[in-house]
């Protein structure tokens, strides 16, 4: 089932590769404005998965130059929020009810998030009126 968002994607992802993570980016950082703050830029985004990077970069570092833990929690969020608005109908509303986020260790270098939906959890968006889906991604930096 195709919404609003997810139809621009898929126009996008025709586009040259070299285009569009710079088209991807400027179109989740206009509707997106506090996530355009911190320099994310969206990699590559499909129905089941979107892949993010951020920059380690003076603007996002915390006092022992590493990239802030909030900064690192806006990028994870940024992810699952995209997966996510990529399968959810347009006549529902797409509400983060709650995050968790765990630690490993610092943050030396530049960050790449990757967040995922299964079939099935697709499936359960689609369908449900009111649903509840754990959104899982992954942090790794360089």
């Amino acid at each position: 089932m195709a919404n609003q968002f997810n139809n621009i994607v898929t126009k996008i992802n025709k586009s040259p590769l070299f285009l569009r993570s710079f088209l991807l980016t400027k179109l989740f950082t206009t509707k997106v404005k506090f996530a355009g703050t911190t320099g994310i830029k969206i990699e590559a985004v499909t129905n089941n998965q979107v892949r993010l990077s951020l920059a380690n970069k003076k603007s996002v570092q915390n006092h022992i130059g590493g990239i802030h833990a909030i900064a690192a929690a806006v990028l994870a969020e940024s992810a699952t929020g995209i997966v996510f608005g990529m399968n959810v109908p347009d006549s529902k509303l797409p509400l983060l009810k709650s995050m968790q986020v765990n630690y490993q260790r610092r943050m030396q270098g530049n960050l790449t998030a990757v967040a995922q939906l299964t079939d099935e959890q697709i499936s359960v968006i689609e369908a449900d009126d009111k649903g509840n889906v754990l959104v899982p991604v992954v942090i790794e930096d360089e």
